[in-house]
């Protein structure tokens, strides 16, 4: 990948009225890179979004695009599109003319704008659909026209902000796979807003974690999901138990109530820590085998695998297995060294990682509502 950084936003700080939204935000975006802003409602990835496109003027700091300021050049002129959650198309105009309509604005000769158009429809695998009307496409099909016109007028950088909310399930992954086809293809960089996680691991280079208006953690999407920087992060990226332990010496940890050999260093002597072990990493091993001893207290077939609770000293661990264990069984837990990830103690840590509250339902009613306006 190009190291070249085409975007480097600098100090950026953004408040509106008593809310700081954006708090010293420094982000460099390589060019051909595919980088996704990922965060809860609210936590300033669209506000960042907003500041790269020059729909928002930061209160401080600096917007450099190759190499030079354009902290104060209107949308218009900087060599960036953005594609929304609502697309934006012209009802009245059919497909052809709403690919042609950027192109047209800045008086194209009408040969080339043939060729483009035609070149941009097939990209988005809508060849011959030139003169349908745009109230007669499905929403997939609104969503290739949104991006065809973007990408017309060739910008240096595309914006997705949440481009695929509007969509049910099944097209919205079909549509991620396009979506990274696309940008590989044209070798341009694609800036993604969204607060889906899978979305964010399936489709990104790097990813960029956010809440409270401060980018948490960077890095590939490996990184993020196997070495979190912190409880919010480990919460946000997938499920996680997370658990108060000590660091008794290198490699060397203990927490709810025993012993147990890691792979981290560099800790002080019996610091206090934030330990992470995935669901998917914990084996289930007959009592007696197991470094932990639990009990079942719900059980939850998801199609590949059980996602069982299971009690352990009163904290409530999620464990995911491809063996039924009935709720009411008591069950051994082995966990083996590179399964456990060690953290720093933050602000965050005691606000995760226990699942006693934890239900299908209540999981999607704390979620945002995608259709929303995101205000931050």
């Amino acid at each position: 990948m190009n190291e070249t950084a085409i975007i480097e936003l600098k100090n950026i700080s953004v408040t509106f009225g008593d809310n700081q939204v954006l708090n010293d935000l420094n982000l460099n975006i390589r060019d051909k890179e595919f980088i996704t802003l990922l965060g809860p409602s609210g936590c300033g990835k669209t506000t960042t979004l907003r500041i790269i496109a020059g729909f928002i003027d930061p209160d401080e700091g600096e917007v450099i695009f190759d190499g030079k300021s354009v902290k104060h050049l209107p949308p218009h002129k900087r060599q960036v599109n953005t594609i929304f959650q609502r697309y934006a198309l012209f009802p009245h105009l059919n497909v052809y003319e709403n690919v042609a309509f950027g192109l047209r604005i800045r008086r194209i000769p009408e040969k080339q704008i043939k060729e483009t158009v035609e070149e941009m429809l097939a990209l988005v695998n809508l060849k011959g659909f030139n003169k349908r009307n745009i109230n007669s496409l499905s929403g997939g099909q609104q969503q290739r026209v949104a991006i065809a016109r973007a990408l017309a007028v060739k910008p240096r950088v595309l914006l997705l902000d949440e481009p695929l909310g509007a969509l049910d399930l099944k097209l919205r992954k079909d549509m991620q796979v396009e979506l990274k086809n696309i940008q590989q293809r044209l070798g341009i960089t694609f800036i993604y807003v969204t607060h889906d996680q899978e979305e964010a691991l399936s489709m990104s280079d790097t990813v960029v974690v956010m809440d409270g208006g401060v980018i948490q953690q960077i890095g590939s999407p490996m990184d993020i999901y196997n070495e979190p920087k912190n409880a919010f992060v480990a919460d946000f990226i997938g499920e996680s138990n997370i658990l108060d332990g000590n660091m008794l010496d290198d490699c060397l940890v203990r927490f709810s109530g025993a012993r147990f050999e890691c792979l981290d260093k560099g800790f002080a002597k019996n610091e206090a820590v934030d330990v992470v072990v995935r669901p998917e990493d914990v084996d289930v091993v007959p009592i007696g085998q197991g470094q932990l001893k639990g009990t079942v207290t719900s059980v939850t077939f998801k199609g590949v695998h059980y996602e069982i609770i299971v009690d352990i000293g009163g904290f409530k661990w999620m464990i995911q297995t491809t063996d039924f264990h009935a709720e009411g069984s008591n069950i051994g837990l082995y966990i083996e060294p590179d399964a456990i990830h060690i953290m720093k103690k933050s602000e965050y840590s005691g606000m995760f990682g226990d699942y006693s509250s934890f239900s299908d339902e209540f999981d999607e009613l704390s979620d945002p509502d995608p259709d929303e306006e995101e205000e931050a």
